[in-house]
């Protein structure tokens, strides 16, 4: 690229970086108040869990469609529509939060948010040669940290002015990312001058390669590990740090904060040693500590000395394999971009999901947290036996397959 056409990437990066994050933190406001929402309106334990997991399971799963639609008509106007969509759900909820049927109903809709970082992939990849898009991605990911802004400030501010105000807070972030957006963002120019609405294939027809490709799999897994990982130790950490070493909220949050914030941002230089490395170098050193560390964590998780390093270290091994795996998606699948980043998305979304729900069922069989770490030791090492399969197969390109 040209330097102008340098220039306009890192603003197109800066954009949809903001505006991932900003759909992220409204997508997850009703994990960090659901404390206040079960007390407000005596909700059990399981209410209190389905209504956080409604927008989490509707974010992993619109990511397919919405993923295939960028690839179609361009991530300015899937983005754009999206950002004009969110404040639909949120004026709800600050309107209808007395009940659990209007929040279950509405937190439903607000999982659309959650579908944005299918669609600022392929916008963003766009913009960069294939020597740089490890890192653009990679900073792009750093807008996850938006769950963890929520986290941090959503039970403070509906503390200081109730239940509706971090709703507010939210409508008011999304409608002025939304009018940034729609006066700055631009869609990468084709190559050929070809139109974002060019001929493509339908849905299912651009998700077909995942009949034929092993590859496809693989990145399914190796993200439902590295995002899922991040995830459920992110949501599962305060329950842990209160259930087992009796620290506060506050200070459990802190700490789950400081978790949260360390994978944000190994995640920008997990695609930059992509970039010079390889994807699979950078992914077997994440999948190895991972699987080293979540034994060290079965082992002294009782300890707060080794839990508090071993957290720290595993931050930061998730952070790096976040990065790299969606190198090898533009690099794999060059034409396929948004479609298969919704897919291995959405499995990353659902490895959020369901390692809390098995980590409550250990606890609940063991008395103890050690079986759920042995079993992510498990897949971390299935992922490393998926990586040496392909890297075998692949010959000639060992650092990137």
């Amino acid at each position: 690229m040209s330097a102008p056409d340098r220039a306009g990437a890192g603003r197109q990066l800066a954009l949809a970086t903001i505006a991932f994050a900003v759909s992220f933190y409204a997508w997850s406001l009703l994990g960090p108040l659901g404390p206040d929402l079960e007390d407000e309106l005596g909700l059990s334990e399981f209410e209190t869990s389905a209504m956080v997991a409604v927008p989490v399971l509707l974010g992993s799963v619109m990511r397919i469609p919405l993923g295939w639609l960028t690839d179609r008509h361009g991530g300015r106007r899937v983005f754009g529509l999206l950002l004009a969509f969110t404040p639909l759900p949120l004026l709800a909820l600050a309107l209808w939060h007395d009940a659990l049927a209007p929040i279950l109903a509405f937190g439903f809709l607000l999982g659309f948010a959650g579908a944005s970082f299918a669609v600022g992939v392929p916008f963003v990849n766009g913009w960069y040669p294939p020597e740089r898009q490890g890192f653009a991605l990679g900073v792009y990911g750093m807008g996850m940290g938006g769950t963890t802004v929520a986290g941090l400030t959503a039970p403070s501010i509906a503390d200081e002015w109730g239940l509706a105000a971090p709703f507010w807070v939210a409508i008011a972030l999304v409608l002025v990312t939304l009018a940034a957006f729609a006066l700055l963002a631009r869609d990468a120019p084709r190559p050929g001058g070809a139109a974002a609405g060019g001929a493509r294939p339908g849905m299912f027809a651009a998700l077909g390669v995942f009949r034929h490709s092993g590859r496809a799999w693989a990145l399914t897994l190796f993200y439902f590990m590295a995002f899922g990982g991040f995830v459920a130790m992110f949501l599962y950490l305060p329950k842990l740090l209160t259930g087992v070493h009796d620290l506060s909220d506050s200070d459990a949050g802190a700490r789950a904060a400081g978790f949260a914030l360390l994978a944000v941002l190994a995640r920008p230089t997990g695609g930059w040693l992509s970039d010079r490395v390889g994807a699979a170098r950078v992914l077997v050193a994440s999948f190895a500590g991972v699987g080293v560390l979540a034994l060290v964590l079965a082992a002294a998780y009782e300890s707060m000395v080794p839990l508090t390093i071993a957290c720290l270290a595993i931050a930061v091994a998730l952070g790096l394999g976040t990065g790299a795996v969606f190198k090898l998606v533009p690099e794999w699948f060059p034409d396929r971009v948004g479609s298969v980043t919704g897919v291995v998305g959405a499995a990353g979304g659902l490895g959020g999901f369901f390692p809390p729900l098995v980590m409550g069922a250990v606890k609940g069989a063991t008395g103890g947290y050690a079986l759920g770490f042995v079993l992510m030791a498990a897949v971390a090492a299935a992922c490393l036996a998926v990586l040496a399969a392909l890297r075998r197969g692949s010959g000639a390109q060992p650092a990137t397959a």
